[in-house]
């Protein structure tokens, strides 16, 4: 279940993404100055982290509120998820 707003925007970063990394593999068959595609592949993490906070937004509007909702052994896997999505798990 994805929010249809959520899944334009992120439908759309997906596609901003794809052009991106096209990009890189150009700069790099074209033997680019590194520090150029280094710069290039900053911004596609910065553009997968807005993409990950689209998704985490959708998840919690969506699969956590019901999950918390029904309690018990539901709840505690939507905390074991965000928790292992953050890299919290076992810390």
């Amino acid at each position: 279940m994805v929010i249809e707003d959520i899944k334009k925007r992120a439908l759309h970063r997906t596609s901003i993404l794809e052009g991106q990394l096209r990009g890189i593999t150009r700069m790099i068959e074209g033997e680019e100055y590194c520090m150029d595609i280094i710069t290039q592949t900053r911004a596609i993490q910065k553009s997968l982290e807005s993409l990950n906070r689209l998704l985490l937004e959708n998840h919690l509007r969506t699969h956590v509120t019901h999950m918390i909702e029904a309690g018990g052994d539901t709840r505690d896997q939507a905390v074991a998820e965000l928790m292992k999505a953050f890299d919290f798990q076992g810390k």
